[in-house]
């Protein structure tokens, strides 16, 4: 039974809130907030827009999802998974064509959420997701480089191979300042996390690097250099403009964004369910992602998600329930509105350092190490994910790997299911399997028994086929034994049905044996049982066995079967 379509944050304050909960979400939501200050500015930078509009998606889009998510514990805002998608539309469509995405995107999200297919996700298989995440974590390292190292490059090539051979190129334009602060504040990023992990890395490598900076005036880009100014308020929200014709062209990337969304979002809240012991509305997230996204657009910023580090983060300094999210929200917009000018003195290289540590951490590379141990075709998809990734595009890595797994899927239970002749093996077989003595059976002459395994798909149908040719002699009657299939389709239907009328033209009886109720039900409604006769379905293989001798009886006579009753 599905869960109702009801916000958590509902549920929450249903079962009371309490003081002890909001002491828990003000110290959840505060350091959630100090981690989402630095990472929200550096992802709308790798974006390709301005930095303020990362602290536009995180403090609309995460309070809307608050409100209307499915999860007590999910912080949502930009994550780094959607650094390349974003940066691919923006180059190619500008920023107006990232606003339609994004709003459609949300739209999608909203209609997949009333739909209930929160579910439907989960079938993504998992080297997919290590694959693109694997790529995206490389992609964006790449990105951070040049400002990185300060290097002598005024356009950085989008494409991954040009970028790095830009890069050799100019590696000795390399601005020793740059280099330094990017080095030093890496390091500090690194190696906080031993001194404490109460105040995040990130945070202090920002402080401590801008006022070094500002102090003793080093000559390296900060965004203020690089962008202008912060600005300090929210801006006028706006519906984008969408007619049918942006519409078509923007639908692909807006369902590669609706799909990483929900993707993403559901990992997290799966992630926040094992950390917490509770369990989140899948459907509803959805609804809140997809209205935060919405919300997003009209307010200038990029798409949103739930963001697995920082929800962890919320979790582990205390955070119970939505309302740490709406406070994290809270304490972004005070800065925008207060302290935002002060960002704009943040050095470019720092930011690259973040972002670089940020990927290193969506990498997982242990994972895709430990993956590569896998069975062939579970690291084709890995492989190829993460290729395509890098040097094709997103979109495609996402499409091919997805259809990839399928095929190779389908492959594999085709190859697990076939027919095998068992005529001359009945009385070998196991008494428990019938729950009936086998030793004393006997099979009539002209009779054939196939066992038929796995499932009747489209996919398997070839192989059903060929398996049914091993007949030397044309019988009097084919026993399928069919209580190993688990599954059957249209095609499978679709070949029984040309057996069957095989077996009318050739004057031979067709007997289907210990079909399970699932695949008899599928039978039926496609009408196939009427058409084969009620009476040749046979519960277990010693009434198969009868029907056949009866056939056997009345077709030596020359008189017509009588149905059984």
């Amino acid at each position: 039974m599905h869960r109702k379509l009801e916000p958590e944050i509902v549920n929450t304050f249903r079962e009371g809130y309490t003081k002890k909960l909001f002491q828990g979400d003000l110290m959840g939501g505060l350091t959630v907030g100090i981690v989402a200050l630095p990472l929200a500015i550096a992802l709308a930078i790798a974006s390709g827009v301005k930095p303020e509009q990362g602290l536009y998606t995180a403090i609309v889009a995460g309070f809307v999802i608050a409100i209307l998510g499915g999860s007590r514990v999910q912080i949502s805002g930009p994550t780094g998974a959607f650094v390349v998608i974003v940066y691919g539309v923006v180059q190619k469509y500008g920023y107006d064509g990232l606003v339609v995405a994004t709003f459609i995107a949300g739209v999608m999200l909203v209609v997949m959420g009333f739909l209930r297919m929160g579910a439907l996700l989960k079938f993504v298989p998992y080297p997919v997701i290590v694959g693109f995440t694997s790529g995206i974590a490389l992609i964006i390292f790449s990105s951070q480089v040049s400002d990185l190292l300060g290097l002598g490059i005024e356009t950085v090539p989008a494409d991954f191979t040009e970028k790095w051979i830009e890069y050799a190129r100019h590696i000795t334009t390399a601005d020793p300042y740059t280099a330094a602060v990017g080095i030093a504040s890496l390091l500090i990023i690194v190696l906080w996390p031993k001194i404490t992990t109460k105040v995040p890395g990130q945070l202090i490598a920002i402080l401590v690097v801008t006022f070094i900076v500002q102090i003793f005036q080093i000559p390296v880009a900060t965004i203020e250099s690089r962008f202008g100014g912060m600005p300090t308020n929210l801006p006028t929200p706006s519906l984008p403009s969408v007619s049918w014709q942006v519409f078509q062209e923007m639908f692909s990337p807006a369902l590669t964004i609706a799909i990483l969304a929900g993707l993403e979002s559901l990992l997290s809240a799966v992630v926040a369910d094992g950390m917490t012991g509770k369990r989140h509305r899948s459907n509803m997230e959805l609804v809140g992602q997809g209205a935060g996204n919405i919300a997003s657009a009209i307010f200038g910023g990029i798409p949103a998600t739930g963001a697995i580090a920082r929800t962890a983060t919320n979790i582990k300094s205390g955070g119970k329930t939505p309302v740490a999210s709406i406070i994290h929200c809270a304490f972004l917009l005070l800065v925008l509105l207060f302290i935002g000018k002060w960002a704009a003195m943040i050095p470019m290289a720092t930011l690259a350092a973040v972002l670089i540590v940020v990927a290193y951490n969506m990498s997982d590379w242990r994972e895709f190490v430990h993956l590569l141990k896998s069975p062939k075709s579970d690291v084709a998809v890995l492989l190829v994910t993460f290729f395509l990734t890098v040097f094709i595009e997103l979109t495609v890595a996402i499409q091919v790997g997805i259809l990839l797994a399928a095929f190779l899927f389908m492959n594999k239970v085709s190859d697990e299911s076939h027919v095998s002749q068992i005529t001359n093996r009945l009385k070998g077989e196991d008494e428990e399997v019938e729950a009936r003595d086998m030793t004393q059976i006997e099979v009539p002459d002209r009779v054939e028994v196939f066992e038929v395994h796995g499932s009747l798909f489209f996919g398997s149908v070839s192989q059903f086929k060929e398996s049914l040719r091993v007949i030397g002699r044309r019988p009097k009657v084919i026993i399928l034994r069919m209580r190993n299939v688990l599954t059957i389709d249209a095609s499978g239907i679709h070949i029984l049905e040309e057996l069957a009328s095989e077996a009318r033209s050739n004057g031979y009886l067709l007997v289907f044996s210990a079909v399970s109720r699932s695949v008899y039900r599928v039978m039926r409604k496609s009408g196939f049982v009427d058409t084969v006769g009620r009476e040749n379905f046979a519960r277990d293989i010693y009434a198969a066995l009868e029907i056949a001798e009866r056939h056997l009886a009345a077709t030596q006579n020359d008189v017509t079967i009588t149905p059984e009753k």
